[in-house]
């Protein structure tokens, strides 16, 4: 968990939702290309673990267009579908690890975190990110 202390700010935040059916047809549709494109290996290796991999692609796909939302900018040039990978800390907690990218927008927002939560059903994935500015990393 992420306490803010006095003077953390909420710099920009951003939420996605998915059919969870629409990331399973394009996984059997496109399958290693879709996979590659838009997850790291990292994430790729934990989804493959599970027994229902799609459903777990689906929330890191909402994770990704959340945290690009967070930057105002969405995927595209200045944040890409991998700029952002999801990962589990020591609780099992979801957390983002940014590329370079990822990182040189962290900077130009004055951010010191992004946090994520994703939630998955048979049918949705969602997730909500933030950017926060955390006075005690600057």
């Amino acid at each position: 968990m992420i306490e803010l202390p006095p003077g953390g700010i909420l710099l920009g935040l951003g939420c996605d939702v998915i059919e969870v059916d629409r990331v399973r047809g394009v996984l059997e549709r496109q399958g290693e290309r879709f996979r590659n494109r838009v997850f790291t290996e990292e994430e790729q290796a934990y989804c493959e673990s599970l027994k229902h991999p799609h459903k777990h692609y689906a929330a890191r796909f909402a994770a990704k267009e959340a945290v690009s939302k967070c930057f105002t900018t969405g995927i595209g040039a200045d944040f890409g579908w991998k700029s952002a990978s999801i990962y589990h800390g020591a609780r099992h907690q979801p957390l983002v690890r940014l590329d370079e990218s990822g990182q040189s927008l962290l900077r130009q927002f004055g951010g010191t975190h992004v946090v994520v939560s994703l939630s998955h059903t048979e049918s949705n994935a969602m997730a909500v990110a933030a950017i926060l500015r955390c006075p005690s990393h600057d």
